[in-house]
């Protein structure tokens, strides 16, 4: 039987499904951006920028529309750094503004900074060092704010940079000498900030400070190949030398360059520095030949740019045609999800009517239930009133049986207190037969009286009347009335008791003494004691069995 209880319980239980299913779906797909994100890195810097671009724009796509803003952030700021790589400055350069609106919005000055500098170097690129200075100085005020010295050191240094190429030493000087402590930690980017330091040496006319020092950084650098280290600091000293006059060992320093395998840029640079040698050594022909060799870098450097921007605009077709799949793709998720929460609301209906069913189930089961319950409490209060009712009737019981002992017991005083004025009344008489008869003893000893036959008649009138006393057959009779029950108790176990017998007893019942029963029959002690054992026997009771305790027993 189902009660409200298992209502709640399968309620919360589907709310619970439901919830997981939306954790599920939304930890999920988050899960997923976070993945293609990261295959469309690995993708961009393997070259493989279509399917990096491909992956970063379903990674966008889908972020944005779960609003999960450092995932979107992500995609289109490394969307920018693919078309970067590709040359192709101006599209990278909308890319990152986007990111850098999205990171300003949504995202915490970290990625601010990241994008901020990424603008900055594309400024730089173009030779827009106005704008470039603008944007490394924004990130490099960011870093200060949230104290990021690692971050201020790095952006000091481009700002640096930037100042060197634009020629304004002093201020480059200051950022790279502000650099140099906060980085003291990263011993690569102390190398790089002390090349900026070289460059201004070498700008402001002191050559041989520059070299020495780019020389000693050249012995003492382990990883020449970090930032093109080995090659920086290889063109400072044959720049050096060349200001020096010391021709040769520019062309020295010059032709390593080209051992550590530069791009195209680089080789543009060292071309222009080889032919500015061969022209200071009057070797024109040669000279020439390297101003031949920039003209084919440069048309070799375009054709790899127009190549990149084919590329880049292939990619773009590529990419409208993705997005017009995933236009196709969320059209069908649109149906399918209709008929997905179609379903669902099909399900939640018949959840509901089974809730409802339950529910009624269980109503009705209570109403049972509390009819059960009161039936019960009826029939517990109907017992409850019968027990009453019995315990009522035993108290009236107790109560009529007490009051029948107390009219008992009122019986038995009252029996007792006229037995008790019976033998006081016997005390009375036999006192005063006693009395009498003493006097009338001596009044027969004396001599002078026998002689008077009138005392004489009187004295024997006198003993006939104790002997016909009639107070003493009131007596008796008032006995009877009083103790008929003992007497009847009598008659019935010895029925060969005579009337003299009983009233014998009956005295003796009164607890008289011999003597003063003897006294109120008028005979002796020895004839009333002889006889009080003539009874015993006529009632055959033992010998050992007081009469009196016998009659105290009846």
């Amino acid at each position: 039987m189902f009660d409200h209880k298992s209502h709640h319980f399968l309620f919360r239980c589907l709310v619970a499904c439901c919830f997981l299913m939306g954790l599920c779906s939304h930890a999920q797909p988050m899960q997923s951006c976070d993945s293609l994100i990261k295959v469309g890195v690995e993708a961009m810097q393997r070259n493989q920028y279509i399917q990096s671009l491909e992956l970063l724009t379903q990674a966008r796509n889908m972020a944005a529309k779960n609003h999960w803003h450092k995932q979107e952030f992500l995609a289109i700021n490394n969307i920018g750094a693919n078309y970067y790589s590709m040359l192709e400055y101006g599209e990278a350069l909308n890319y990152y503004l986007e990111a850098y609106t999205i990171a300003l919005k949504e995202l915490d000055p970290t990625q601010e900074m990241v994008v901020l500098n990424n603008i900055a170097i594309l400024y730089s690129k173009e030779k827009k060092y106005d704008k470039a200075n603008e944007y490394f100085f924004k990130a490099y005020q960011t870093a200060r704010e949230n104290k990021d010295n690692i971050k201020v050191g790095l952006y000091a240094m481009n700002l640096g940079n930037v100042a060197n190429e634009q020629g304004d030493t002093k201020k480059a000087r200051a950022y790279f000498t502000e650099a140099l402590p906060l980085l003291a930690n990263q011993p690569m980017f102390v190398v790089l900030a002390k090349i900026g330091i070289a460059e201004c040496d070498l700008q402001e006319g002191h050559p041989e400070i520059a070299r020495k020092n780019a020389e000693e950084l050249l012995r003492t650098t382990k990883d020449l190949d970090f930032n093109d280290i080995g090659i920086s600091l290889s063109i400072i000293i044959a720049k050096s030398y060349l200001k020096e006059g010391n021709t040769a060992m520019a062309l020295v320093y010059a032709h390593k360059v080209f051992d550590r395998k530069p791009n195209l840029e680089t080789k543009i640079a060292v071309f222009e520095l080889l032919s500015e040698v061969h022209f200071k050594n009057k070797s024109f022909a040669q000279a020439m030949a390297f101003k031949d060799s920039i003209l084919k870098a440069n048309a070799e450097l375009n054709e790899i740019k127009n190549g990149k921007l084919f590329e880049s605009s292939k990619i773009k077709f590529e990419i409208q045609n993705y997005r017009n799949e995933i236009a196709l793709n969320e059209t069908k998720l649109a149906n399918e999800r209709k008929i997905f929460y179609s379903v669902l609301a099909v399900i939640l209906v018949v959840v509901a009517f089974i809730v409802v069913t339950l529910r009624n189930r269980s109503l009705k089961h209570k109403q049972n239930k509390l009819i059960a319950e009161r039936s019960e409490q009826i029939l517990a209060l109907e017992l409850e009133k019968e027990k009453s009712d019995y315990l009522l009737l035993e108290k009236q019981v107790i109560e009529k049986e007490t009051q029948a002992l107390l009219e008992q017991e009122r019986l038995k005083n009252e029996l007792e207190l006229r037995n008790r004025k019976l033998s006081a009344k016997a005390l009375y008489l036999s006192g005063r037969n006693q009395m009498i008869e003493e006097v009338l003893s001596d009044l027969s000893h004396l001599p002078e009286l026998s002689k008077d036959a009138s005392v004489v008649n009187h004295i024997k009138t006198l003993k006939d009347h104790l002997k016909t006393d009639a107070e003493w057959d009131s007596f008796i009779t008032h006995f009877e009335e009083v103790n008929q029950t003992f007497l009847n108790t009598l008659k019935s176990k010895h029925p060969g008791l005579t009337a003299n017998d009983i009233r014998f007893i009956s005295y003796i019942y009164m607890n008289l003494s011999t003597k003063e029963i003897a006294s109120m029959l008028n005979v002796t002690a020895e004839a009333c004691r002889k006889r009080k054992e003539r009874i015993s026997a006529k009632m055959d009771l033992p010998e050992n069995v007081n009469l009196y305790d016998y009659l105290a027993s009846l």
